[in-house]
């Protein structure tokens, strides 16, 4: 696919004229929109206005709370297996790590519209649905976004309703859960609800344990029939043993290695321990105005050891390199943020306006110690693999290649910074009615970003200031009302620090951000009574400047492109039979002119359910991932990989549901993603997973 096909794409788009894109705010602030047309409820919406799904002129995705129960989905890197245009990354067994559109990021993920990027795996027991925006997304989200983001949406309070639930599951790997969502009315003007879960975490892999909590007590006060607050308190305490998979061989992974796990039960784990508060309140002043005001505070504790294997030195992979470190992180963010959205006409043209301001307050203080082995007082070791592949450090001692013993501990400080960042932004779209069928999105956001970092190893202090402004332009033609034809133009911006902003170091505080800029074109058709069609082409044009190698004095512009087509088709095909099919052709290329790591040229995901009774239903489906490389150089290769999957329910009551869910069917050996050459996921084999629902 060439660039020019982009471009005529959005061109026409441009020359075409369609209906209005602004949409009536519901005079309800309690109406839910159903049939999953809508991204959300009126209540919290990660686009800021109730637009439909059709006239958004950018690709996303979905998933609410029944979906996700019914694909027996507990984790986001499942629900991103079934979502074309993304894949995942292994996060170094820490961390959701999601690549979009071929960019990869761990900071993309919001709550409820704030940003949640903090690095951990996220529970799925308190949402309401799962919303994958994407393209970039600046305007309304700030820097990062530059490929894509996810927001989860939690669920609140019901007002007038009295309500119960609770789920209890267990694995043929032998992990269990169990989640409970209670919502009690208060009178007639408030409600409680508390959702809370416990997982006892337990996979294929040796060594592998762990377990989750999370309580989410939410409060919805109706204070006047036009105001509405909600209050909600998370507390999230995570621990999981840290797996990083196993090396390579001969530019393939080694299998031969996959039953292997490179790590200790001692020295590989990670935990999380988080406080999370948010208030909301929404008013609306008059049928054609209306606010929305958040105040948002978190506190995270969150550490990170591990051993793993940095290089290979033998074709049978027997003589490998261990390293390790320990990682702490303790964050605390403060937010403030408000927008409103009004309507009017200037003739016989309509505006749906949304502006905005945020404040964002982070404290970040970040220290890491590297291993130290006795054998060479270095951070890294040459080990040899015992007798039938075996390894062993348990006793935080094992034998080098040369037949040394040695032993380790985590006792070279390596990195000790304190980070303190201020983010002021501001932003404005009108989505313009131009006539019956020509819609314009326009707008832009301005951010200013402090950055202040303190390296306690080097003694120093850096600082810089960011400014960006982050345009918008989209373009919608409808020649009915279940077609549009779109074209958009985007940027976004990354920050020299990073997703993370864990340091500036080096000549990263003189360079400007990374800039992304996006141009899109697509289709929307919703052909029949409730199935709908998505097909989009894009492009991804980085822009990073770089000291220049031969002039330190100079900077070099590195250029890097990713193409794209995504096509998405969901909905109800009959009365009993619903389908949701994806697929996705990604290519690259790095100022290198080499493609970009895992990025598979093509990615297949398909899902049906068929209620055969009224009692009982069936679903099956599969996802595909063509070949990728694991590393930039382009040294190892991810295999293709076909995974099929299958469920079952039977409703014993109209209470009552019993259900099973199979992962892997079939139980093919894949590896789905990597986080180097070395660090390569071992695919989970065939699991069932059995699980009891209740109502009440």
């Amino acid at each position: 696919m060439r660039k020019s096909t982009l471009v005529l794409g959005t061109v026409l788009s441009t020359l075409l004229a369609g209906q209005a894109f602004a949409q009536t705010v519901p005079a309800d602030d309690d109406e839910i929109i159903v049939d999953g047309r809508y991204l959300q409820s009126d209540q919290v919406t990660a686009l800021k206005t109730p637009t439909p799904i059709i006239d958004v002129p950018q690709s996303l995705t979905l998933f609410t709370d029944v979906e996700i129960a019914e694909r027996g989905f507990t984790s986001i890197g499942q629900i991103v297996q079934y979502t074309p245009g993304i894949t995942t990354s292994q996060g170094e067994g820490h961390r959701d790590a999601v690549v979009f559109r071929g960019v990869r990021s761990t900071a993309d993920f919001f709550i409820d519209g704030v940003r949640d990027d903090v690095q951990y795996y996220r529970s799925l027991y308190n949402l309401e649905q799962v919303e994958i925006l994407r393209g970039p997304n600046a305007l309304l989200f700030g820097r990062g976004g530059t490929g894509g983001l996810i927001n989860r949406v939690t669920k609140k309070g019901e007002l007038g309703e009295q309500f119960g639930g609770a789920t209890v599951a267990v694995d043929t790997f032998g992990a269990f859960d169990g989640s409970v969502d209670l919502n009690y009315a208060i009178g007639d003007r408030a409600a409680f609800r508390i959702n809370g879960a416990y997982e006892n975490l337990d996979n294929h892999r040796d060594l592998y344990d762990g377990d989750r909590i999370g309580i989410n007590p939410t409060l919805r006060v109706e204070l006047a029939p036009q105001s509405i607050l909600d209050l909600s308190y998370e507390f999230a305490d995570h621990e999981r043993f840290v797996d990083r998979g196993i090396p390579s061989r001969l530019g393939a992974p080694a299998d031969a290695l996959e039953d292997i796990t490179f790590g200790t039960d001692q020295d590989n784990f990670t935990t999380l321990n988080a406080h999370v508060f948010n208030a909301t309140l929404q008013h609306r002043f008059s049928d054609s105005l209306k606010g929305n005001f958040t105040a948002f505070y978190g506190d995270y504790d969150k550490v990170y050891s591990n051993l793993f294997v940095s290089d290979v030195f033998d074709a049978n992979a027997n003589t490998v390199e261990i390293d390790g470190y320990i990682d702490e992180t303790q964050r605390e963010r403060f937010l403030l943020s408000g927008n409103l959205v009004g309507e009017f006409r200037t003739g016989s043209v309509e505006h749906t306006i949304v502006a905005g301001a945020e404040y964002i307050d982070t404290n970040s203080d970040q220290f890491r110690f590297n291993t130290v082995f006795s054998s060479n007082g270095d951070d890294q070791e040459v080990i040899q693999l015992g007798a039938g592949g075996a390894f062993d450090l348990s006793g935080r001692s094992g034998v080098t290649a040369g037949g040394q013993p040695t032993t380790f501990a985590f006792s070279d400080l390596n990195d000790d910074t304190r980070v303190d960042v201020e983010v002021a932004s501001a932003y404005i779209q009108n989505e313009i009615a131009v006539s019956e069928h020509f819609d314009i999105v326009l707008g832009g956001r301005f951010d200013r970003f402090d950055i202040e970092v303190f390296n306690v190893v080097a003694g120093e202090t850096r600082t810089r200031v960011d400014e960006e402004f982050s345009p918008r332009l989209g373009l919608i033609y409808k020649p009915q009302e279940n077609v549009s034809v779109y074209g958009s133009f985007s940027e976004s911006f990354l920050p020299r620090s990073g997703g993370q902003f864990t340091d500036i170091n080096g000549s990263d505080n003189v360079l400007d951000p990374n800039v992304f800029q996006n141009l899109e074109g697509g289709i929307k058709w919703d052909f029949a009574d409730g199935l709908s069609l998505t097909a989009a082409a894009f492009q991804i044009e980085q822009t990073s400047p770089q000291v220049s190698d031969n002039n330190p004095d100079t900077l070099d512009v590195i250029e890097t492109e990713i193409e794209g087509l995504e096509l998405q088709l969901f909905g109800r095909v009959t009365d009993i039979w619903t389908t949701t099919v994806g697929y996705s052709y990604l290519t690259g290329e790095q100022a290198n002119g080499l493609r970009p790591r895992e990025l598979p040229r093509h990615t297949i995901s398909v899902w049906n359910s068929v209620e055969i009774t009224d009692r009982f239903g069936l679903g099956g489906g599969f996802t595909y991932q063509d070949e990728s490389f694991a590393g930039n150089n382009q040294a190892v290769v991810l295999p293709n990989f076909i995974r099929f999957d299958a469920s079952a329910y039977y409703d014993v009551s109209d209470r009552v549901r019993v259900q099973v869910n199979v992962e892997n069917l079939f139980d093919a050996d894949y590896f789905p993603n990597a986080h180097t050459n070395n660090n390569i996921t071992v695919g989970r084999p065939l699991n069932a997973r059995f699980s009891l629902q209740t109502r009440f």
